[in-house]
């Protein structure tokens, strides 16, 4: 028996040196989370204003491309805007990325409505998206709008400002007074407004249209949010973009409470600030540049006008600050009528 078990042994080995000059090889499993292939799509992507590093809206688009950069292996190109440019600079931003091949190329923000409308018909080939517009899909067969449902995720929080107020005194700062932002105050209302009807709303707007400064500017947002604290609201609730930093630091100064949006801005902000980050309004940009250049990947583009709402997993509010938990479950009751058509969320003040 121990001759046999020598034999079969030398057999094994000889097997095994045989296959390994045979030119067969194994090869291991890819990691998870890791390229499994390399793509040949080339994505482009502009971001608006901010960047990355904005801890909103722009870091919810940039998440959205390093995820399909790992998953999706496709090459990639950021782009970013300047304080006050002027629509000329967006569309030489655009073409260059055209001109280099990029196919889709995501305008991140309704800001580049215009020059996105000047620069897509001269690249019919090239596919295109932004974010926060429908416009533009309408007539240009190239170019898909992504936009989300902001006003049901913003009365979900709503409802959650409400029931932690402790004034029946709540805010809304809007970063600049236009359509898209409106929608934010009316679905927030609307929820704080299911929950406590006699609730009083203070509502600001930082600027107003051409000037979009609203979105960066954390002092005119500190500003804002103290004199609403200052005249009783003890909950604010911001959609300004980087502006909101600001409405934290107010609310630490006043040690009141603060609702972020776009990203879970709970886990980016300083440890000083985590504590008045009641929730956020969750806009996941990033679940639809995701699937834009997935789509794009797997040779079907996405097109027309796609809506990311809360059936679709594309608005929501963050759980990550302990403090929200009493008042989650009412929010997921509302967010269940919501979806199932039982409650109708308004998109306009």
């Amino acid at each position: 028996m121990k001759i046999a078990t020598m034999l079969a042994a030398g057999a094994l080995a000889l097997a095994a040196c045989s296959s390994s000059t045979s030119g067969t090889t194994t090869t291991s499993p890819a990691p998870a989370g890791s390229a499994s292939a390399k793509s040949d799509v080339k994505v482009g992507l502009a971001y608006d204003i901010g960047g990355r590093g904005d801890q909103s809206f722009n870091d919810a688009a940039a998440r959205g491309l390093d995820q399909a950069k790992t998953e999706l292996g496709v090459e990639v190109k950021e782009l970013e805007a300047t304080a006050g440019e002027t629509d000329a600079q967006k569309e030489e931003r655009l073409t260059t990325l055209a001109e280099a091949g990029y196919s889709p190329i995501i305008a991140v923000g309704f800001a580049y409505a215009t020059s996105l409308g000047a620069v897509a018909p001269k690249f019919p080939k090239t596919t295109f998206a932004i974010v926060d517009d429908a416009s533009l899909s309408e007539k240009n067969p190239n170019v898909t709008s992504l936009v989300f449902a902001e006003n049901q995720g913003s009365y979900l929080v709503g409802a959650i400002a409400a029931q932690a107020s402790k004034t029946g005194n709540i805010g809304f700062i809007g970063g600049v007074n236009v359509p898209l932002i409106q929608k934010f105050q009316a679905g927030f209302e609307a929820g704080a407004k299911s929950v406590n009807p006699n609730i009083k709303i203070q509502a600001k707007y930082l600027t107003e249209p051409p000037d979009f400064s609203g979105f960066g500017d954390p002092q005119k947002g500190q500003v804002a949010a103290d004199g609403m604290y200052q005249a009783g609201a003890d909950v604010v609730y911001h959609a300004a973009g980087g502006s909101g930093g600001g409405v934290f630091k107010a609310a630490v100064a006043a040690n009141k409470l603060a609702i972020g949006v776009d990203s879970d801005q709970y886990l980016t902000a300083p440890a000083d600030q985590k504590p008045v980050i009641l929730t956020s309004m969750l806009k996941r940009v990033d679940v639809a540049v995701y699937d834009m250049v997935k789509s794009s990947v797997d040779k079907a583009p996405l097109t027309g006008v796609q809506t990311f709402d809360l059936a679709k997993d594309g608005v929501g509010f963050s759980t990550s600050n302990d403090a929200v938990t009493p008042y989650t479950a009412k929010a997921d009751e509302l967010k269940a009528q919501i979806i199932s058509g039982a409650i109708t969320v308004p998109d306009k003040m």
